[in-house]
């Protein structure tokens, strides 16, 4: 192959792969401000939609570690246009539902698509472009991921506006469309290994029942029966967990070694990132349905207010590695954790008496140390671990961002509806729940109180 030619495949295939982060990132947020509108069509409650959300990251949060193996086994670029044609199928399926659970069941099959397209765009970066470009290849397709959320709020609110619901999920399919040729087109045929070692499914399985039971049990109890189901989800969760660790200790090659529980800081940032996330992620969920439910905004107007959140997100990206220099990281995840928490908190001045420069200050803040957070969270979590244990670390990670996003959700919509029913003032409801969030996100600057000294960061942070 020529200079020219192999030069014009890697950038083919970095496009390729950027689009496909874009399609997936965009569909974790696209979605938050067309959700009443949605509620409106199917005859449903608006507090009622958030499966909608949880589904879809549950779903990546589950099957995200077959992603290795599958492309190991079928090759990367089969899985890759597999995974592209799945998404867009959903999508299609997502617009086509007449009902809630269909919906639902939409999502599903386009977080079974969508929980591939990332990792295994990463891994075709990583076994296409060389050592020395592969840095640079991986920050070009992060920028992919950052314009997601920034468009979403604002292009979903549009949409719904505009036209109707149905089209924040059209909108992929010439995406996807565009992506599938291109992949046949440009996507180097890799062979398939020889002797790839076999998937645990059993672990994963364990897992999975572990976080959808958890993801249930914690919803507050709307209705009566729900204050038995929980404790009895709560009890499931904690023993598929359990069950987890010497079914690993038998195995030869689990699906997540235990031994990476022994780098101190993994452990910590972990469960950091887990209880800070609540609150991050329960956010773009709440703001719109408060904006739009009680404020009376229009959806492209609320999708219009999350602006400052995701540009100064973009902003601040260049402050992290000199503060994190100068103050070390548990210094510095302790304090910015504070001010993550204490902008959710402020959400619930939120209101028609507040001027709409204290909104955007408010916004603006709670965007630029969320960024922050994201990447020094990520960051620390991951930069101990040996490169034998990197990969599976990172894979367990993702796990549980995708697991905190669906708990956020799933929460903060559950304490509106609670508090609501408790005392009959949604707005009420909205303003306790945003400082319930808040609260929980402020846990978090104990937990990184225990971080171990650790070296200022060597590698570029992402904020995701």
């Amino acid at each position: 192959m020529s200079r020219n030619t192999q030069g014009l495949s890697e950038t083919a295939l970095l496009w390729i792969v950027a689009g496909g982060f874009f399609m997936q990132s965009l569909d974790t947020t696209i979605v938050n401000t067309a959700l009443p509108s949605i509620a409106q069509s199917l005859h449903e409650a608006p507090l009622a939609t958030r499966p909608i959300v949880v589904a879809y990251t549950l779903t990546m949060a589950m099957l995200t570690p077959a992603s290795g193996w599958l492309a190991d086994t079928f090759g990367t670029r089969r899985v890759y246009f597999s995974a592209i044609l799945v998404f867009v199928i959903g999508s299609i399926c997502c617009a086509s539902a007449h009902t809630l659970p269909e919906l639902v069941i939409a999502r599903v099959l386009q977080g079974i698509g969508g929980s591939m397209l990332l990792p295994i765009g990463r891994l075709a970066v990583l076994r296409s472009i060389p050592g020395e470009a592969y840095v640079a290849a991986l920050a070009f397709v992060s920028i992919a991921g950052q314009v997601g959320p920034i468009l979403g709020p604002t292009l979903g609110g549009w949409l719904a506006q505009s036209a109707s619901w149905h089209w924040i999920f059209l909108i992929n399919v010439p995406i996807g469309a565009v992506g599938l040729v291109a992949v046949h087109r440009f996507l180097p045929s890799d062979a398939m290994p020889a002797g790839a070692r076999p998937f645990d499914w059993i672990g994963c399985a364990l897992l999975s029942v572990a976080m959808v039971a958890f993801s249930l049990a914690v919803e507050p109890p709307s209705q009566a029966h729900r204050a038995v189901l929980a404790p009895l989800l709560f009890a499931l969760a904690v023993a598929a967990a359990l069950a987890y660790i010497p079914y690993a200790k038998r195995r030869r090659d689990p699906l997540f070694e235990l031994a990476l529980f022994r780098e101190p800081n993994f452990s910590v940032g972990l469960v950091g990132n887990l209880v800070c996330r609540v609150g991050s992620s329960a956010v773009p969920f709440l703001l719109p349905l408060l904006l739009q439910l009680e404020l009376g905004y229009t959806p492209l107007h609320s999708g219009l207010m999350m602006l400052p959140a995701a540009l100064a997100g973009t902003v601040a990206k260049r402050w992290i590695a000199p503060l994190i220099k100068r103050y070390g990281y548990d210094a510095f995840l302790f304090v910015n954790t504070l001010i993550v928490g204490g902008s959710i908190v402020a959400f619930a001045l939120v209101s028609h008496g507040v001027p709409i420069v204290v909104d955007i200050v408010v916004l603006a803040v709670f965007g630029a140390s969320n960024s922050m957070q994201f990447a020094a969270m990520n960051s620390v979590t991951l930069k101990g671990l040996s490169s034998r244990d990197a990969s599976s670390g990172n894979s367990l990670f993702s796990m549980v961002q995708m697991l905190a996003m669906g708990l956020g959700v799933s929460i903060g919509g559950g304490l509106v509806e609670w508090f609501s029913e408790q005392w009959g003032s949604p707005v009420l409801a909205f303003r306790i729940s945003f400082v319930s969030v808040g609260l929980i996100t402020l846990v978090s600057a104990l937990v990184f109180r225990r971080l171990e000294e650790t070296a200022s960061p060597r590698a570029p942070l992402h904020a995701r």
